[in-house]
């Protein structure tokens, strides 16, 4: 029993892992063939910058700067390049006139769709797969990996970040 469960644990591990990966890939590749050559193209680090904005939901400059860990003159100029690039803007905070909070723009969904189109498919795919009892299943054990076995990511920072332009402002 204890081969079993040690059998189990591996292939659920390496099935995560392969999963996780052909997203990454998928977005990578697609990344590259459409923004080959152009002029406004981000860098790898701006990249990386845009995409934790975007999945920290309209961060305020500190944040994402305590967030990525790096100094407030730093992430302030990473920041002022994706606005200069059109990738995000800053908006005065509704809450504390003193801050502003990082928000993706159209330009970046844009791109962004790059990555969510490939989502939509997988999980089409996945509808039409799957029975329904056995997706209530599949949701049920995503829904406890996102509320429950991922703490260092709070969920306040990620509220939304599913939605589109426009969809969580």
């Amino acid at each position: 029993m204890a081969d079993e469960n040690k059998q189990l644990t591996k292939n659920l591990e390496e099935n995560f892992a392969e999963i996780y990966a052909k997203f990454k890939i998928h977005f990578y590749q697609e990344m590259f063939s459409q923004l080959h050559g152009r002029e406004t193209s981000l860098t790898t680090v701006e990249t990386l910058c845009v995409e934790t904005i975007h999945a920290l939901n309209n961060p305020t400059v500190k944040e994402f700067s305590s967030f990525i860990k790096i100094s407030p003159p730093n992430a302030a100029y990473k920041i002022n390049s994706l606005i200069s690039k059109g990738y995000i803007k800053k908006v005065r905070s509704a809450d504390d006139r003193r801050e502003y909070q990082l928000m993706v723009t159209d330009k970046y969904y844009q791109y962004y769709n790059i990555s969510a189109s490939y989502q939509n498919q997988v999980m089409q795919r996945i509808r039409e797969h799957f029975q329904p009892e056995q997706l209530d299943v599949i949701n049920t054990v995503l829904q406890v990996i996102n509320d429950e076995l991922m703490p260092e990511i709070p969920d306040r920072l990620v509220a939304g970040v599913a939605a589109g332009p426009g969809e969580n402002l």
